[in-house]
């Protein structure tokens, strides 16, 4: 039996997505508990030279949504990256959410061997619409969630393996 590519990529990035915004409502209450400002925690990074807590949520979003919408042969819509809360994070991920839900199967399925550009800073990134997915999307969004996830866990977040996998 074969897995499309619509079943790997959009009801997997949901998933990831959810287990995020679970992530989030546990730092969330652990700063209202331990009576830290929230920012603090927002804007913390695991090393100087790495992206904050709130931009590590960001691109997981951006990261899924160009994904799906590349592969959906669609637009991604422009989402501008302004949270400073956990509420508005969570805002974005439901928005993200939103958006995938409207990807539909029809759209991603067959894109396995669809040319995708990706424009960069440092040249042009050629994939076929596996590639992309497989090499690119999916890495970089449990990338970055998992750092999301890390850099609560080091400031003292009760969260465990169980959170970020969500439930089977």
């Amino acid at each position: 039996m074969t897995i499309s590519m619509y079943s790997a990529s959009v009801p997997v990035f949901v998933r990831a997505l959810e287990n995020l915004a679970h992530i989030l409502e546990l730092g969330a209450a652990s700063a209202e508990a331990r009576k830290i400002d929230p920012s603090v925690l927002l804007q913390s990074r695991l090393y100087p030279d790495m992206f904050p807590l709130a931009r590590q949520v960001q691109i997981a979003c951006d990261m899924v949504k160009g994904g799906a919408a590349r592969l959906a042969a669609i637009e991604p819509p422009p989402k501008p990256d302004t949270e400073t809360t956990f509420d508005e994070l969570k805002a974005r991920i439901a928005w993200t959410i939103e958006f995938l839900n409207g990807v539909t199967p029809a759209q991603v399925d067959g894109s396995e061997d669809r040319p995708i550009v990706l424009k960069t800073p440092f040249g042009d990134l050629n994939f076929t619409g596996h590639q992309y997915l497989t090499a690119f999307v999916l890495p970089n969004l449990y990338f970055h969630s998992a750092t999301a996830y890390n850099i609560l866990r080091h400031a003292g977040v009760v969260v465990g393996k169980r959170d970020f996998l969500g439930k089977a």
